[in-house]
């Protein structure tokens, strides 16, 4: 991804494919605001737009400020996301003794979960937040779901695995569900974040890339 053009473009493609605005979020690795915005600009939806029409080539002036990370780079060889999960596992190992589970949020961040998991040498959980089924409308009237094909919080202490903190809203759903199952979140680890967290709802963050947007103002 290099350019405004190209994430429309991307988005327009998910779309065709069936994905929802939230999943659009998650594999671009934007807001949801970001996400509902490119799939406007690129015409592929059938939504009514608040925003008036606009061809791509007229820039992203007026769109959601946000910033994308692409780390495909790491994610298509299996030996660069060894290597990445090595380090995460190191961030985490700092908290606990005995911790056996790892949760990954779902879609990008199993894959790395898993790779976290075994460097830890703990079981394996994953979450799919509510973002995943939102479309339109109030997400707040969605829920998350914990898949019964890995291993279930059962009171235990955990980490959280994630690829990117774009606004900390799926990351903070996620500690609350966790909590809701009666586990406990002792820290979370992301890739890259882009709001310079230190902690959510009580729980350390931490990341190998923090990303910060420095603008100034004529």
């Amino acid at each position: 991804m290099k350019n405004v053009d190209d994430l429309i473009e991307s988005a327009a493609e998910l779309t065709t494919r069936g994905l929802s605005k939230g999943e659009i979020a998650d594999e671009l690795n934007v807001s949801r605001e970001t996400a509902s915005w490119l799939v406007e600009r690129s015409g592929a939806t059938t939504q009514p737009s608040d925003q008036p029409e606009q061809g791509a080539a007229d820039g992203p002036i007026g769109g959601p400020q946000d910033i994308h990370v692409d780390w495909s780079a790491i994610g298509r060889d299996s030996k660069r996301m060894s290597a990445i999960a090595e380090a995460m596992a190191d961030m985490l190992a700092k908290h606990g003794e005995g911790v056996d589970l790892t949760i990954g949020i779902e879609k990008a961040g199993g894959p790395i979960a898993t790779l976290v998991a075994r460097e830890l040498e703990t079981d394996l959980g994953t979450y799919t937040p509510a973002k995943h089924q939102w479309e339109e409308g109030d997400i707040e009237e969605l829920g998350g779901t914990f898949s019964r094909n890995f291993a279930g919080i059962r009171d235990r202490e955990c980490y959280v695995v994630d690829d990117t903190v774009t606004s900390g809203t799926t990351m903070r759903e996620t500690i609350e569900a966790i909590r809701a199952e009666g586990g406990e979140p002792l820290a979370c680890v992301v890739l890259a974040d882009k709001q310079g967290l230190e902690e959510l709802e009580g729980v350390p963050v931490y990341s190998l890339l923090q990303v910060i947007s420095v603008g100034t103002e004529e």
